[in-house]
């Protein structure tokens, strides 16, 4: 009995031993670990310094957001600022509007016209197919009589904000340098010898882009401006040939003066680098001496006005013909004129890329002869700024497009439209893509 008890003594002190055991290992899980402490610093490393005492400063996050510090922001070096930020300098908000002062001239692109006469609203609708699909700023200079200068001022400046911010412009006089200026006025078509002296009026511009009055950009500007770095050393003006198929050319036919080439070449649509030109010797017929540009001009006309039909374009392929080395021929689809299609499609780069510069010679933007052009032309004079590009543009023109395939331009419909279309899914993919997400980008397929 006694063993029994002594026994049942000795079972109860051990499941009070384990029962306390239990209780003080809970009681040490549920207490946070202790921090390690920090191992001996050497005697070599350097001394921290002192914690700061609280004081008016911002106060430091709680936690473990006090220790994240946000990484410096990378800014530009001097002098590597991008197009987009100068742009923000340019038109920061109660300054003026000097652009010239703060963007660099590598990042315009100068686009040149000549308008007298009636041309004011071609004149127009050319400089508003320039602004709705380029991309760089543009800076218009238009050489016009004195009764047009505040019609263009007006009109440019009843432009929506959203393009009137893309270029700049400034208006010059009708004005003739070297030579007799009523001679000059009145070769081939009013002012339009004025191209000639450009070289010598814009002297502080380095390059520059003419064009005539009724020229149309279905793609950006920018893309054209790009070939001036295909120039090589001696190159310092481009233009198109003046035909596709030489026996059919006018000049290969009735020029009675020399000229570019086998066909010549049309300056409808002009690239110039003008420091080039300042600077050359240009060889002629008249000395064997080279000769400065503007030296040349008037001696050039005096020899051979007797001669020349298309007057400025005339010269300049005289002077080409002298010096051949100094000019770039472009494709055709950079200057495509009723010529490449009204007797059957005969450019061929067209044929692959479409047509990237439409010029409308001859008036056919005012008449019925080519109805192709002329659908062009309406198109983009009639396209309300703010509207979709496709919506109020491309379909409508497609529509009009119907209605051409009569003749022989019309019935190439994807040579006229294959840039345009292109051109515009870039813009609009830039405008509403890039500015609302990606989530977006089921809408530009619809136009697909």
């Amino acid at each position: 009995m006694k063993l029994r008890s002594k026994a049942a003594a000795l079972l109860l002190l051990a499941l009070l031993a384990l029962l306390l055991g239990l209780l003080s290992l809970r009681a040490r899980r549920a207490e946070p670990p202790a921090a390690p402490e920090p191992p001996a610093r050497p005697a070599s490393a350097p001394q921290r310094r002192p914690a700061r005492p609280p004081g008016p400063g911002p106060r430091a996050l709680p936690g473990p957001a006090a220790r994240r510090r946000r990484p410096p922001r990378l800014r530009p070096a001097a002098g590597r600022r991008s197009s987009a930020s100068l742009e923000k300098l340019a038109r920061r908000p109660g300054g003026p509007r000097n652009f010239q002062a703060v963007v660099p001239p590598e990042f315009w692109i100068h686009l040149a016209v000549v308008a007298c006469g009636d041309r004011l609203e071609e004149t127009l609708v050319m400089l508003k197919s320039a602004v709705l699909f380029s991309h760089r700023k543009i800076w218009f200079h238009i050489f016009t009589e004195d009764s047009l200068k505040p019609e263009f001022d007006k009109k440019l400046r009843q432009w929506p904000d959203s393009y009137t911010k893309k270029f700049e412009h400034r208006i010059y006089p009708i004005t003739f340098s070297v030579g007799n200026p009523q001679e000059w006025k009145k070769l081939f078509k009013p002012c339009a010898a004025q191209r000639l002296f450009l070289p010598v009026i814009l002297k502080d511009v380095d390059s520059l882009l003419y064009v005539d009055t009724d020229v149309l950009f279905l793609r950006p500007v920018d893309d054209i401006w790009k070939l001036l770095k295909l120039f090589n050393a001696t190159q310092l003006a481009a233009m198109a040939p003046e035909h596709e198929i030489s026996k059919i050319g006018w000049y290969s036919r009735f020029a009675r003066h020399p000229f570019y080439g086998s066909a010549g070449v049309n300056s409808g649509v002009m690239l110039m680098n003008l420091t080039r030109m300042r600077n050359a010797q240009f060889k002629s017929s008249m000395t064997p001496a080279g000769l400065a540009w503007k030296d040349m001009l008037y001696p050039l006309y005096q020899k051979y006005k007797n001669a020349i039909t298309w007057g400025d374009q005339d010269l300049l392929n005289i002077i080409f013909y002298f010096n051949p080395e100094c000019l770039y021929v472009f494709p055709c689809q950079w200057n495509y004129r009723p010529d490449h299609c009204m007797y059957g499609s005969n450019c061929k780069e067209a044929e692959r890329e479409g047509v990237s510069v439409l010029h409308g010679n001859r008036g056919v933007y005012h008449d019925d002869k080519q109805p192709t052009f002329k659908a062009f032309y309406e198109a983009i004079r009639d396209f309300p700024f703010q509207d979709n590009l496709f919506q109020s543009m491309y379909y409508p023109l497609q529509l009009k497009f119907l209605e051409t395939v009569h003749t022989l331009c019309g019935r190439i419909p994807q040579v006229f439209l294959k840039q345009i279309e292109k051109t515009m899914k870039r813009t609009y993919e830039k405008h509403v893509i890039i500015h609302v997400g990606p989530d977006y980008r089921l809408k530009l397929e619809r136009f697909s």
